[in-house]
């Protein structure tokens, strides 16, 4: 694996890779893998739920109206 050292970056830049790996559950390392491999098109998921979050985005999901409960069939006699 190669090693790369960022020098000079701006504090700012810093603090935003931060709260994006905090939000993400990731260290800031593993996030920035992640933002340059999404950069130079090589991201692939690790995962179903990182497929999904790509897809989809960071979204709470969706109300969905069910429809109202129906009473279950009598079960069968064995007897």
């Amino acid at each position: 694996m190669a090693m790369l050292t960022i020098r000079g970056l701006d504090p700012v830049v810093k603090q935003r890779l931060r709260v994006r790996a905090a939000q993400r559950g990731n260290s800031m390392e593993e996030e920035a893998r992640c933002v340059l491999s999404e950069s130079c098109g090589g991201a692939r998921a690790k995962n179903l739920a990182e497929i999904a979050l790509r897809l989809f985005g960071d979204v709470s999901g969706t109300d969905l109206e069910l429809p109202p409960p129906q009473k279950g069939r009598e079960p069968p006699s064995l007897g």
